[in-house]
């Protein structure tokens, strides 16, 4: 469950950079292109794993009537 919290967490901040990307003023504009590109690389996994573990993991979603 802990790992679901975070993922989720990883995706609203992806959604968030993706968001300020808009207006040129991303959140890893500022670092280097390796830390950058680590940083993508984490959030991305963060997204496959609540695509393919988000029904079972959250409640709202799991709760009977509340499929998505």
């Amino acid at each position: 469950m802990k790992l679901h919290k975070l993922a989720w967490i990883l995706v609203i901040i992806g959604g968030l950079n993706w968001g300020l990307e808009a207006f040129h003023t991303g959140l890893t504009a500022w670092l280097p292109w390796n830390v950058a590109m680590i940083i993508y690389i984490i959030v991305g996994l963060a997204a496959l794993y609540e695509l393919f573990t988000h029904g079972k993991n959250c409640k709202a979603c799991s709760m009977k009537g509340g499929n998505m």
